[in-house]
Order: C-alpha cells, then sequence, then structure tokens
C-alpha cells in the first residue's frame, strides 16, 4: 500500500471514534513504524510500506481506536525538544508543563546565579529535572517519586539525554526521602477531584496512572500537603513553583495565603490562556 491511502484510510477510521488529533495521530504511528520524519509523507505521498511495516502499523492502529495514548504506544514523548521514554507507570509529560521550566528558568536568570539547588517532587519521567538539568549545568537537581518504576524509568532518561549522575534521583513520598534545603522547587502534582476524574477523556483515564491525576475529593489535597511541608525545605526568598488546573488559582492562592509562609504570590497563563503555574516566595520572617 501507498502511504497517501494509509493516512486517508486511517484518519477516517480515527475521526469515526471522535478522537479529535485522528490525522496527527496516523502520521506519527506511520512515521514511528517506518522510522522516518512525517514531512516524508508530504515530499513523498507515493511511498509505499511492506507488509511487515503494515502489520505493525495495524497494531499500532487498533491499540489507538481503542483510544491508548499515541505516546504510550510509541513509548515516547517529546518535551522541551528533548525526547524522552515513557510507559504507563508515568504521565504523559504535556506541553503545558513547559511553563513550569521557563518559569524557574525566568528566576535563576533574575538572580543571575546558576549554581541553583532544585527540587522536583513527583518527577514521573523526570520531565521537569532532566529539561532544568539541561539548561543549567551548574545546578544541584534533586528528583523523587513515590514509585520506584517512575524513578527507573526518569533515571533511564536522565542517561539517555546525556545527564548520567547530574540527578539525584529519590524514592519516597513528598519531602520523605529530602534532605537540606533549596532555592526552587517545582512539582506537578495531582490536582483532579474526584468528580472531574470520572469526566476524563477514555484516553486519559483508562490508561494513565491514576496516583498522578486523582487528588482526593477536591483535587486540593496535595496541594493542602505540599505547600505547608515545603515551607521547611525552600531558603529564605526561594520559589515554590507549582502547576494547577484551570480553576485551582484562587484556591491554591488561598492556601499558600494561609500558611503565612509565603508572598510575591504570581499566576503564570499558558499558551492558550489559562492559569498554569503559580508561584511564591518563601517569606524571609523576623
Amino acid at each position: 500500500m501507498i502511504v497517501h491511502d494509509i493516512l486517508n484510510e486511517s484518519t477516517k477510521a480515527l475521526e469515526a471514534m471522535g478522537i479529535p488529533s485522528a490525522r496527527l495521530d496516523a502520521e506519527v504511528l506511520l512515521s514511528f513504524c517506518l522510522g522516518c520524519d512525517r514531512l516524508e509523507f508530504f515530499k513523498n505521498p507515493e511511498m509505499t510500506i511492506n507488509e511487515a511495516q503494515l502489520s505493525v502499523f495495524r497494531n499500532f492502529m487498533a491499540r489507538r481506536l481503542q483510544w491508548e495514548p499515541v505516546a504510550y504506544i510509541t513509548g515516547r514523548k517529546e518535551f522541551w525538544s528533548l525526547t524522552l521514554e515513557v510507559n504507563k507507570t508515568v504521565l504523559i509529560p504535556r506541553p503545558d508543563t513547559e511553563i513550569i521550566v521557563e518559569e524557574a528558568l525566568n528566576i535563576c536568570r533574575e538572580i543571575e546565579y546558576s549554581e541553583m539547588n532544585i527540587l522536583d517532587i513527583g518527577t514521573g519521567s523526570g520531565a521537569i529535572a532532566i529539561a532544568l538539568a539541561k539548561e543549567l549545568p551548574n545546578a544541584k537537581v534533586m528528583a523523587t517519586d513515590i514509585s520506584e518504576a517512575a524513578l527507573n524509568l526518569a533515571r533511564k532518561n536522565a542517561d539517555t539525554i546525556g545527564l548520567t549522575g547530574k540527578i539525584n534521583f529519590r524514592q519516597g513520598d513528598l519531602f520523605e526521602p529530602v534532605e537540606g534545603i533549596f532555592d526552587i522547587i517545582v512539582c506537578n502534582p495531582p490536582y483532579i477531584s474526584a468528580k472531574d476524574y470520572e469526566k476524563l477523556p477514555a484516553g486519559v483515564k483508562d490508561y494513565e496512572p491514576p496516583e498522578a491525576l486523582l487528588a482526593g475529593k477536591s483535587g486540593l489535597e496535595f496541594y493542602k500537603k505540599l505547600i505547608y511541608q515545603a515551607a521547611g525545605h525552600l531558603k529564605k526568598n526561594g520559589w515554590l513553583l507549582l502547576e494547577i488546573g484551570a480553576k485551582q488559582e484562587a484556591d491554591v492562592r488561598g492556601i499558600m495565603e494561609s500558611s503565612g509562609c509565603y508572598n510575591s504570590i504570581e499566576m503564570r497563563r499558558d499558551y492558550a490562556g489559562l492559569p498554569r503555574v503559580i508561584k511564591a516566595r518563601r517569606k524571609v520572617i523576623g
């Protein structure tokens, strides 16, 4: 079969299932099977594929038609222009999460200090920690996760990207495995309420780890713990950066304010205009 026909056929099948990114998904899966860039399909729509390649692609399509995320099918996801390995033990990194990397780098530029101590809580695939370690070669980066499987994958990603030994990975819940104090603490926590979790698309709810998404009845449980505990691990004037849900700004800001530990609370919107990252500076008391 030729590429043009395969893509058209596959796109129609995905659209029939209500998958919004049908054409893109078909192109990504086919390019992965063929080991080529998607641009090749535009330059050479008459390209043919052999039976073995077609068989693999059909298998991938069958999985995608069951709403399995493309990143889990290919086993990889790009984040901060870095290719990370992903599997069902970790949340798939989203482009919106790059905002927290941008904000952390902005803080470093503003204070003109590259030898930062940075902590990433709940690192998952290692996306945020790896991006920051890559951009800040003089920084000391620690990354934690409660999941041993997630940490193993994060270490593998760091090794693949050439950061072996540059990130201190530790297993444990929140600050349990953490020692010392930090200039910056970053976290993309679980923030989906029990009610909203049931409304998630099948590709998210049926495949991605619920512990990386679900945060109790209100969606705020993780913030309540993290915000209070983080204060004891931040240097004076150190920064806490958290990803938030689109409707959580007021609630998370309220938790920060009521803790009495922070000032300079600011919110950064993502490129769709939605609240995405809230940051606060550790207050100097006394």
